[in-house]
């Protein structure tokens, strides 16, 4: 059996009891940076043994991995920070073990464009996730896909890229298109900005180096 467990993307009260119970429960936890799940895990004095599993490692790790579940082990899949296999690692493990007939489980929880895109302000009826686009080749490719969609988009980007990023939808998009940027959710700091995509790029390009994850949406055409 393998779980797929939502980490808390800021506030560590996030988490489920369910999450919290599985995450003691399993024989492994496999985790995307032991060191960075190894300080939540021992927040909440959960002392199951983790193994590394990330996006330089999985190809070599997988069939491994499905060979200990079919054996009868339960493991839990966890990442830095949200849902696996959204923008993170996850989707060639569960595709594995559904090819190889183990059961496969994932909770709800945590996922940083959900609450990005629920409090923008931005219709949110319908909508495209792209995530992050490519950093070279195919990137104009998809930014002229993108502003072609009558549905919003969510995009996730990097904080020494939102300037760019946001120069770039302003030339796709046009100056007047409504956007959000939303940083640091569920943090301290947290910051929602919601305005004319000429403002934010404006409002970004003045403030120099940010720090966060940050999500990006964009009203469809």
């Amino acid at each position: 059996m393998l779980y797929l467990i939502p980490t808390p993307i800021g506030n560590r009260e996030d988490i489920t009891q369910r999450a919290l119970r599985l995450l003691g429960d399993v024989d492994l936890i496999l985790a995307e940076d032991t060191r960075n799940s190894g300080s939540l895990l021992k927040h909440y004095e959960i002392e199951t043994p983790m193994r590394a599993y990330h996006a330089h490692n999985e190809h070599a790790v997988v069939e491994q991995l499905v060979t200990e579940l079919k054996a009868g082990s339960t493991y839990a899949l966890i990442t830095d920070a949200g849902t696996p296999g959204i923008s993170d690692p996850g989707f060639l493990l569960v595709r594995a073990c559904r090819e190889a007939g183990v059961e496969v489980s994932c909770l709800p929880g945590p996922a940083a464009f959900v609450p990005a895109l629920a409090a923008s302000g931005i219709p949110c009826d319908r909508f495209h996730f792209e995530g992050f686009l490519p950093h070279k080749k195919g990137r104009q490719t998809r930014l002229q896909y993108l502003a072609e969609l009558p549905n919003t988009f969510v995009l996730y980007e990097s904080p020494h890229r939102i300037t760019k990023l946001l120069g770039q939808l302003v030339e796709h998009c046009g100056s007047e298109r409504m956007a959000s940027v939303a940083r640091e959710i569920s943090k301290l700091y947290e910051e929602i900005t919601t305005a004319p995509l000429s403002e934010l790029h404006a409002d970004y390009k003045s403030r120099g180096k940010v720090k966060g994850e940050i999500v990006v949406v964009v009203a469809g055409k």
